[in-house]
């Protein structure tokens, strides 16, 4: 039988300016945010192989919920492009 096993990598990604994410309502302030990346090995490669699952993102949560802090799904890709969009904002 196959065995999966399970990886994550937690990061932190800085902006420097607001931003906001594709698929996620509002916008953000500049500053240092929590990312986890959940992975799962491939079974049956040549090599060790991991498979994304799934990315999240620690951001402030919303004053009319009193919520302080809310972890919401992000695509990597998004979060790539925001940062590409910082890094912009920063050369303009």
């Amino acid at each position: 039988m196959a065995h999966m096993t399970n990886s994550t990598i937690y990061k932190t990604i800085t902006f420097a300016h607001p931003f906001s994410l594709e698929g996620v309502e509002g916008t953000y302030p500049p500053g240092s945010y929590e990312v986890t990346e959940s992975r799962e090995s491939v079974d049956g490669l040549s090599f060790i192989g991991y498979r994304r699952t799934k990315t999240t993102i620690e951001l402030p949560g919303s004053l009319a919920a009193y919520v302080s802090r809310q972890v919401v799904e992000v695509e990597p890709a998004d979060l790539e492009v925001a940062l590409e969009r910082d890094a912009l904002a920063g050369a303009a």
